[in-house]
């Protein structure tokens, strides 16, 4: 699937650009060049940016396994995980990254959340009986993660405040999208288990998997009541203080039971720490080979066509087309995290950060993640060629919550 796409994306690309060569465009072919030279420094500048984090992450998390404390949260998760990874053996490690992973996410934590999911990769790895084909428990992994729930959409608020202030509101709440994004990332990750599930034949009515649902909606209701009400600034700062204190007590944590348990904690970082320059630069060529096939894509205005072509069915059907100027904010986010970012800006920008069309940018860059990037990371980090069916699952997990955002957006704001 995943080749398949990559060819599509670069042929169509391709006709694209031929077409609008031949009616007078004649830098089209420059631009595409162009677009391919700076897509491929980008994968490897961020693949070497990976390294220190990677080297810092694996350490902590080497510590955390001498220590002991990753198994035990793998243990107060297992009866829910062993239903959504029935592969993974009892009291693996995977487990243990996995909820760590998780966690990262939920917080909004990206520089901590990617090494985390490219260390439960390769745990992964090490139960799979075909090293070159996605395992079912990668994929559910991989799935859940380019669902991405997010409690806390850290980024998308400070982009809001310093655009408001740029556009001299005054009184501006940039958490007033808080609620909606979190209903939008819910929808978004419950399609995802969903769909793997319904592949994989694993049933989800079952004790573990709903008092999981449950205890998450009842997170969501304590948070919303703890943050609601709270003025943009004031909640910028709680929301920072729980991430990063949350991170920092994880920290001191691991590194308390490692000394607890007479473990040398310094030992364990250095040969966790190894291997992070590896891990970085064994997807060098997974990330370029994805950049490349989104740049020409975009370059050759295929992005554009496919937008337009959705808002005509939209009209033609009779429906609102509000949503339509934040659509390539969802489209994006698919292909690329720092190109929906700068899209969102646009739209906000355009219509204004407190315009419908704003809101639902905004709502649509905090409940989604960024598919064929983790696609290229998660699977380029253990030599996965064989995905599937990983990319239909996550495609359905994004689609779902690009409606979802959507319908949420209309219900809120409009």
């Amino acid at each position: 699937m995943l080749n398949l796409i990559w060819i599509a994306f670069i042929l169509v690309g391709f006709l694209a650009a031929l077409a609008q060569a031949l009616q007078g465009d004649l830098a089209v072919f420059s631009r595409v060049l162009t677009g391919l030279f700076e897509s491929a420094k980008t994968g490897f500048e961020v693949s070497l940016s990976l390294v220190g984090v990677m080297s810092l992450w694996l350490g902590i998390m080497k510590i955390g396994e001498r220590g002991g404390v990753i198994q035990l949260g793998g243990r107060l998760l297992a009866p829910f995980f062993r239903r959504i990874f029935p592969d993974i053996p009892p009291g693996h490690p995977a487990s243990g990254s996995i909820v760590m992973n998780f966690s990262a996410n939920m917080l909004g934590l990206d520089n901590a959340a990617t090494p985390l999911g490219l260390k439960a990769m390769r745990e992964l790895q090490d139960i799979n009986p075909q090293q070159d084909t996605a395992s079912n428990p990668m994929i559910m992994f991989l799935v859940l993660n380019t669902a991405g729930i997010t409690l806390i959409p850290t980024s998308v608020i400070a982009v809001r405040t310093a655009l408001a202030a740029k556009q001299g509101l005054v009184g501006f709440n940039a958490a007033d999208i808080f609620l909606p994004t979190l209903l939008a990332t819910f929808v978004s990750f419950t399609a995802g288990l969903i769909a793997v599930a319904a592949w994989q034949r694993i049933n989800l009515f079952c004790r573990p998997v709903l008092v999981f649902f449950a205890g998450f909606g009842a997170l969501l209701a304590a948070l919303y009541a703890w943050l609601h009400g709270m003025p943009a600034e004031q909640m910028a700062q709680m929301i920072g203080l729980l991430g990063s204190g949350l991170i920092v007590l994880i920290i001191g944590a691991f590194i308390a039971a490692a000394a607890i348990r007479r473990v040398n904690a310094y030992e364990a970082f250095v040969e966790g720490a190894k291997e992070g320059f590896g891990v970085a630069v064994q997807i060098i060529p997974y990330l370029v080979a994805m950049l490349i096939a989104i740049s020409v894509f975009r370059t050759t205005g295929c992005m554009n066509y496919l937008i337009d072509a959705i808002g005509a069915v939209a009209a033609a059907a009779g429906l609102n087309t509000d949503f339509v100027p934040a659509l390539p904010v969802g489209l994006m986010k698919i292909l690329s995290g720092s190109g929906a970012r700068g899209l969102m800006v646009d739209v906000m920008s355009t219509y204004g950060v407190d315009s419908f069309q704003g809101k639902l940018a905004a709502i649509i860059q905090g409940s989604t993640e960024t598919t064929f990037y983790v696609l290229a990371v998660y699977f380029g980090s253990v030599n996965i060629v064989k995905t599937r069916y990983a990319v239909a699952c996550g495609l359905i997990a994004d689609a779902v919550g690009l409606v979802a955002a959507i319908a949420i957006a209309y219900a809120f704001y409009h």
